[in-house]
């Protein structure tokens, strides 16, 4: 009940970083999540903060908010959030993962879901199909992220 997709882009980690940890950017580059923000007086990333995120689900629906909150936050390393009600355990956490690499990062996101029995349930009958929908989205997310950061001069 996890998965990763990874993709190399030519800039130093905290470009990527200030990127994904943008979450209001986020309708730019996934085909599922087309806007989001920062909710209950956040104003940007750190452990703790929430954001909602609209999501069209497979693209096609149903439409739907989300609720997220922040559980890593290190510039330049790794930005993380967990989906679901606060304070309690997240159904899905998302990560990017980014190491310097050659000419600029190794940019990793992957998804993990709960281990509840519903979720391991709905994995084992359906999760060939949605891990599939999932790998082809993160790659498109990361393609997207790094075709605009590439192209982009550093401030």
């Amino acid at each position: 009940m996890h998965d990763s997709v990874t993709v190399h882009m030519a800039v130093p980690p905290q470009r990527v970083w200030d990127l994904v940890s943008d979450v209001t950017r986020i309708g730019s580059y996934s085909p599922e999540t087309f806007e989001a923000e920062w909710i209950d007086g956040a104003s940007g990333p750190a452990v703790g903060a929430r954001f909602r995120g609209h999501v069209k689900r497979n693209g096609i629906g149903p439409v739907y908010w989300t609720t997220c909150t922040v559980s890593a936050c290190e510039p330049g390393m790794v930005f993380a959030f967990g989906v679901g009600a606060p304070g309690k355990q997240p159904l899905n956490v998302w990560r990017y993962d980014i190491v310097p690499a050659d000419d600029g990062s190794d940019v990793t996101e992957s998804f993990t879901l709960s281990p509840t029995f519903g979720l391991r349930l709905y994995w084992t009958l359906w999760g060939w199909s949605r891990g599939k929908v999932n790998r082809k989205g993160m790659r498109t997310t990361l393609e997207r992220m790094r075709d605009e950061v590439e192209k982009t001069p550093s401030a």
